[in-house]
């Protein structure tokens, strides 16, 4: 590496290392003044305004973060390669129709500052993104469905019901979407709880095999009853397979027997 490429690189490290906290928080944020007005209709229109301007300036500074990161890249084709979804998420959400996109990268966010904190910790790291998912996936179902005609989802507990129905593949059918932001709400719940579902699994079998491993590779603890008992019957097996030796020592163990005792 070039000594002009490597201050760069050590800049983009230090910016992703100071923005990580900030930008959990930011989606925390977000999460919350985009889940107000839903789970609250009656909402007043100032918070309502104060609620969507919250999450312009917020969206604005996720653009911010990435573009700082663009310029601080070393090769910027490659990072434009390896992070063409998150500008897609970023972009899409300037059509009304799919607003709910937005929640993507707040998951995505939210969720690589858990994968850091639950490291090592498998059941705490899935857990908080099972219910990071199905809390999300709720609310962008119910802000898509609850004044759509004919929508049978209604009310919060009935889009969280719906949604944690939807993620474990039972699929009662009792709830579903009847909108094209809805279904799609579903689309990505159904896959995210596809993922989830093999990749518990496979971490699952992992452990599985790897605890069978140890013990199997464990070596067995020897006593010395073991030994004794091991030399008692080695000595018995040689007595009969060669009975001069046992005439000539009267049946005492043998010489060998005593310099191994």
């Amino acid at each position: 590496m070039s000594g002009g490429t490597a201050p760069q690189t050590d800049r983009l490290e230090a910016w992703e290392r100071v923005s990580a906290a900030p930008l959990t928080v930011l989606s925390v944020v977000f999460l919350v003044v985009y889940a107000v007005p839903i789970l609250d209709p009656d909402l007043s229109p100032q918070w309502r305004a104060a609620c969507a301007a919250t999450t312009v300036v917020v969206w604005a500074l996720f653009w911010v973060d990435i573009l700082v990161r663009l310029r601080l890249a070393t090769d910027r084709r490659r990072f434009l390669r390896e992070h063409l979804f998150d500008l897609v998420v970023l972009t899409l959400p300037m059509l009304r129709p799919l607003r709910a996109v937005r929640l993507v990268m707040v998951v995505l966010t939210i969720n690589r500052r858990t994968e850091v904190w639950a490291r090592g910790r498998l059941a705490v790291y899935v857990a908080a993104t099972t219910a990071l998912l199905v809390l999300v996936s709720a609310l962008a179902v119910l802000d898509a469905e609850r004044f759509a005609p004919d929508a049978n989802i209604t009310a919060f507990d009935d889009a969280l019901w719906w949604s944690t129905v939807t993620i474990t593949t039972v699929g009662y059918g009792d709830f579903y979407p009847v909108t094209t932001a809805g279904r799609f709400v579903a689309l990505g719940l159904m896959i995210g709880g596809i993922g989830l579902i093999g990749f518990v699994t496979g971490s699952l079998a992992t452990w599985i095999v790897d605890r069978v491993s140890a013990s199997a590779d464990k070596p067995a603890e020897v006593t010395g009853d073991d030994v004794a008992a091991l030399r008692a019957e080695i000595a018995a097996l040689r007595r009969r397979l060669d009975p001069d030796l046992a005439e000539h020592t009267g049946g005492r163990p043998d010489p060998a027997e005593r310099s191994a005792d």
